[in-house]
């Protein structure tokens, strides 16, 4: 089964109002590493967006922090049930690590919550070299 692991910009929050909507009335969870702020779409078509605040560091470790979560909703986007928007954020300890650490904490926590749905292989972060033998 093949997936396209694009992140088009139909799938991302663009506007500051869908930010400003997903802040005051989503809810939120915690991961060790991401905050996850969801709420259903009012759309109807599922949206991420990521958001690194001006406190967490310099421009330079900040333009890190979204590129590592961009990537790991990315790679997510396929098994993401529809209809829900999110935002993702780091917790500050989380600009220290890896991009991967950063992938398997979104990933437990979607999958915790039920937002994946059943065909996602697990928090691996390369599923598809399995395919290249």
């Amino acid at each position: 089964m093949a997936h396209r692991f694009g992140f088009p910009r139909t799938s991302r929050l663009t506007q500051g109002w869908q930010f400003d909507l997903a802040f005051r009335t989503g809810r939120r969870i915690q991961g060790e590493l991401v905050r996850l702020l969801f709420l259903e779409a009012p759309d109807g078509m599922t949206r991420i967006g990521v958001a690194v605040g001006k406190r967490q560091g310099k421009a330079v470790v900040r333009s890190r922090g979204r590129r590592v979560l961009r990537e790991a909703a990315r790679r997510l986007l396929p098994w993401i049930r529809p209809g829900y928007w999110f935002v993702l954020t780091l917790s500050g300890q989380a600009l220290q690590s890896g991009a991967r650490p950063v992938y398997e904490d979104l990933a437990c926590l979607l999958q915790a919550r039920g937002f994946l749905d059943g065909s996602f292989p697990g928090p691996d972060w390369t599923p598809w070299e399995e395919d290249r033998g």
